[in-house]
């Protein structure tokens, strides 16, 4: 039986702090090529050979805030020809930007209190220290931790930037599910360092609190990340929703994660395709 075509996005000469792109998607890409015929390539690359695949995998990029316009036309080639893209484009988190912060701030989800304009501070908890980041940033570009007296002082253009208050939190956690369901969890005991990850056992709780996010994304189709924190409170608030691209840490769960892993998100390609 021919097998179906698959076109694989990555950069496999991005670096990224505490991450290896390329030996996750080798890895990948190593088994999925036991099941479809698979070509990889950069997306500034794809529309060499859109047309001759079946679908098209968004993988390890990097942030596309990196090549923008190449993006841009990536999408709209995709939405002119109906492209089967996996993760779909549809999704409303970072794939949209960071929007999605203040949007769901505004409508008392659980997630790190966001403004984008000074006058709008006295919307997030008291603090001597904030978080500033360019709204269309990604991978904690442009960050910054700031007092209260130098944000006063900075010029910001209202509606460029992010601004949040510093959480005093005991750790990072991310979830990671293949379409709607959940397939492992992990966090970093050590808040400084964030990608020296460990396999975290979820309560009914904490995965209740991610599936809330992936509803409201409502992407049928796709790999998506929710990393979030623990407050010294105990509860979990939202850091982001990664619905494009997110990195899986994929090499650092045990073999039986990794082999469940890849079996769904391979069911998942057959599905849409």
């Amino acid at each position: 039986m021919t097998k179906k075509k698959i076109l694989f996005l990555t950069d496999l000469n991005y670096v990224a702090k505490g991450r290896t792109y390329c030996d996750e998607d080798i890895y990948i890409t190593g088994e999925l090529r036991e099941h479809f015929d698979v070509v990889l390539c950069h997306p500034k690359n794809a529309a060499t050979f859109e047309k001759d695949v079946d679908l098209v995998v968004f993988r390890n990029t990097g942030g596309v805030s990196g090549f923008p316009d190449t993006y841009r036309a990536f999408v709209e080639r995709a939405k002119a020809s109906n492209l089967n893209v996996y993760n779909e484009l549809t999704g409303k988190a970072d794939m949209q930007g960071k929007q999605y912060l203040l949007d769901l701030t505004a409508t008392g989800f659980p997630v790190i209190p966001t403004v984008d304009k000074k006058a709008d501070l006295h919307r997030l908890p008291d603090t001597d220290t904030y978080v500033i980041k360019p709204k269309d940033g990604a991978d904690s570009i442009g960050l910054e931790f700031i007092s209260r007296e130098e944000l006063q002082a900075r010029t910001i253009v209202d509606g460029s930037m992010l601004i949040q208050p510093k959480i005093d939190f005991l750790y990072e956690l991310s979830f990671y599910f293949v379409d709607d369901h959940l397939e492992y969890a992990m966090y970093a005991p050590d808040k400084s360092k964030r990608w020296e990850l460990q396999p975290y056992s979820c309560t009914a709780e904490d995965a209740a609190f991610a599936e809330r996010f992936i509803h409201w994304n409502g992407i049928h189709h796709g790999i998506q990340r929710v990393d979030a924190c623990r407050t010294q409170r105990g509860e979990l608030l939202l850091v982001e929703l990664e619905d494009l691209n997110p990195y899986l840490s994929l090499l650092m769960v045990d073999e039986r994660t990794r082999h469940t892993f890849m079996n769904d998100f391979i069911a998942a390609l057959n599905k849409m395709l």
